[in-house]
């Protein structure tokens, strides 16, 4: 898995409340920039973290992620389980997607 830190100053609910809403979008955006469907999400909050599950199919190409995104005051840290998306893309280019992500997701 892959793990991925923000920082943030949005404080831990506003962060939070950013986090549930926007975790899909991390994923909608492929690494060579083109679209990608994100379906099946799912999510759960234990306390400060969320577990996510979400498919995405790119072209032909399905895929599952999973994940948990853990929220503290001024950090929000993203494990990431890519599956079989690992195999197809670097995982440079996946990092540098969910970072940039995670910040438009704080900064609107």
């Amino acid at each position: 898995s892959m793990r991925v830190t923000v920082s943030h100053d949005k404080g831990r609910e506003e962060a939070k409340r950013r986090v549930d809403q926007g975790v899909d979008k991390l994923f909608q955006t492929g690494p060579g920039g083109g679209p990608v469907e994100v379906r099946d999400q799912q999510k759960s909050w234990n306390g400060d973290t969320m577990t996510f599950s979400l498919t995405v199919k790119m072209g032909f190409f399905t895929a599952p992620i999973r994940g948990t995104a853990m929220v503290e005051d001024k950090l929000i840290t993203l494990d990431v389980d890519l599956g079989a998306i690992g195999k197809f893309i670097p995982e440079e280019k996946v990092r540098g997607t969910i970072e940039s992500g995670t910040r438009r997701m704080l900064e609107a």
